[in-house]
């Protein structure tokens, strides 16, 4: 794959990761945290908020690998 193009589907999906990650989370929470404790709630919310670092660094990765040297 091009890097060019690999870059920008890279973006597109860091993008999408970004903007719908937060919405499934609240969703998730709504659902499942209703009269549940303030640290039940501190808990999720911290677990939530910090789980899609990993995803992200992934696509970070593959954004910025280079492509192995052409063999002569």
């Amino acid at each position: 794959m091009p890097p060019r193009l690999r870059k920008l589907i890279g973006a597109m999906l860091l993008v999408l990761l970004v903007v719908t990650y937060p919405f499934l989370v609240v969703v998730f929470a709504a659902a499942i945290l209703p009269g549940s404790s303030g640290w039940t709630q501190l808990a999720f919310y911290a677990v939530g908020g910090l789980l899609w670092v990993p995803p992200a660094a992934f696509l970070i990765w593959l954004i910025g690998r280079r492509d192995p040297a052409p063999k002569a």
